[in-house]
């Protein structure tokens, strides 16, 4: 058992014969009990299913039973744990059982829509129709390592198609890779990831080190007192210093607790349900040193599932922002870079609970901005952010990447030139403590709508000829 039951549910339901399937009757009267027992566990509804009967298949009880618990942690808004452990709809049942899928699918968006919160433990095997309906439609997945995991069996795939997944498919580390799942872990350590992904305990982001500067960048030496001649060169300089703490690095000081959503799918750009001064929210956190540090399509697609469960559980979005841009590669292009960082502007932008953001290092073009659009703006005293880089900006207007200094002043891109735009709230200092210390009083100051106050005033101020 997963967990204990503090009160069980539905345990005299029992299933009749609706195809007079052969020998049916005879098995249904020698169970115990059903495939799956729902009830109350410490502070959740647990739905767990038990693959010693009839291989865990989900029948005409099995589905009422979810049904029934997913309705009633809706009516008491409780989160649902779901452990799944089944080979799929219950053949001797037929249509009849096959029609819980499309039942227990829409009890999952009934608790949804109600801005509560749902994780699913997948053990060996989850496949078939449990998988294929409400185990996996929960916020938060996680599966046990070496489990067999997928639609159909590995034997009714190699039988009836002819094909061998050997390994390329249906287990828990191809499930992971693929983005399917939200962690694969030992399971003795899945309890411990279920409670933080509940917010009931902590559960720090272990984030790397920077990177250790080889040399360090060449500044001008200033004598005491006198002024730096190119101020904006030398922030460009600064923000992207070797061994400068990324965004993970600050985040990984905000958070106590980080459930990260399908890790490995962007190393530059990671998203997680995480806990910050005591309260849950969403955090979106660029790493510069992850990859290239150059966000690709799925990474802006993840954080967008991030944005949507934030905004369905009515929980605050955080964004810690450090990127020379994203990855303009032709896989990139391909693969919708451009659509899926618009689809991350709509969804910043339609987001109806407060949101908070600060520049740690760059904030680099479009890329950086779909999570820069937020209630609260705040950047580091020698972060920078840009339209597009000095030396994209020096090709363009002097056909000369070089001259990166020189244009480096024209796009008045330091902390001081953002707050004086109008476009961020507030430079803080570079230092992490007071990063997060002025985050967590953002998060108490943001009020949703802010955002588009800011930046309609940001543009007001510089429209000429406008009569209304």
């Amino acid at each position: 058992m997963f967990a204990p039951l503090i009160e069980e549910w539905d345990t005299a339901l029992r299933s009749g014969d609706p195809l007079s399937f052969p020998g049916y009757a005879g098995k249904l009267a020698s169970l115990p009990h059903e495939s799956v027992r729902t009830g109350l566990a410490d502070g959740y509804v647990l739905i767990e299913g038990d693959f010693d009967v009839i291989g865990g298949s989900m029948g005409l009880v099995h589905g009422e039973k979810v049904v029934r618990a997913l309705d009633r942690a809706t009516e008491r808004r409780r989160p649902v744990v779901v452990v799944t452990r089944s080979g799929g709809a219950r053949m001797q049942e037929g249509m009849v059982s096959l029609v819980q899928l499309s039942r227990t699918a829409a009890a999952v968006g009934r608790h949804a829509a109600a801005g509560l919160l749902s994780v699913s433990v997948h053990r060996s095997p989850t496949t078939g129709g449990v998988f294929a309906s409400y185990g996996s439609l929960t916020d938060l997945r996680v599966v046990e390592t070496g489990a067999t995991i997928g639609f159909a069996g590995p034997r009714v795939v190699s039988q009836t198609t002819g094909h061998d997944v050997d390994g390329s498919s249906h287990t828990a580390e191809t499930a992971l890779a693929a983005g399917l799942v939200d962690a694969s872990l030992p399971a003795d350590q899945i309890p411990a990831w279920v409670e933080a992904a509940l917010g009931r305990a902590d559960a720090p982001l272990r984030a790397a080190r920077p990177p250790t500067p080889i040399r360090q960048a060449t500044t001008p030496v200033l004598a005491e007192g006198e002024a730096d001649p190119n101020p904006a060169w030398a922030a460009v300089l600064a923000a992207r210093r070797l061994g400068r703490p990324s965004g993970i690095h600050v985040a990984a000081a905000a958070c106590s607790s980080w459930t990260e959503l399908a890790p490995g799918t962007e190393p530059a750009l990671r998203t997680a349900l995480a806990t910050v001064a005591g309260r849950r929210v969403v955090v979106v956190a660029f790493d510069r040193y992850g990859g290239r540090g150059m966000p690709g399509p799925d990474g802006y697609r993840l954080a967008c599932r991030g944005i949507a469960l934030a905004d369905r559980l009515q929980i605050p979005i955080v964004t810690f922002v450090d990127t020379p841009g994203a990855d303009v590669s032709p896989d990139a292009e391909n693969g919708g870079i451009a659509l899926a960082i618009a689809r991350a502007h709509a969804a910043m932008a339609a987001a109806t609970v407060p949101t908070v953001s600060v520049t740690v290092g760059e904030g680099g073009s479009g890329g950086a901005q779909a999570f820069s659009a937020t209630d609260r703006l705040l950047i580091q005293e020698h972060a920078i952010f840009s339209v597009i880089g000095p030396e994209g900006a020096a090709a363009i207007l002097e056909r000369d990447a070089a001259k990166a200094p020189e244009v480096a002043p024209r796009l008045r891109l330091t902390s001081r030139d953002l707050v004086d735009l109008g476009i961020a709230d507030a430079s803080v200092p570079d230092d992490i403590d007071a990063t997060v210390a002025a985050v967590t009083e953002a998060l108490d100051e943001a009020v949703p709508g802010e955002r588009a106050a800011r930046l309609d005033a940001a543009t007001r101020r510089w429209l000429r000829g406008d009569e209304q």
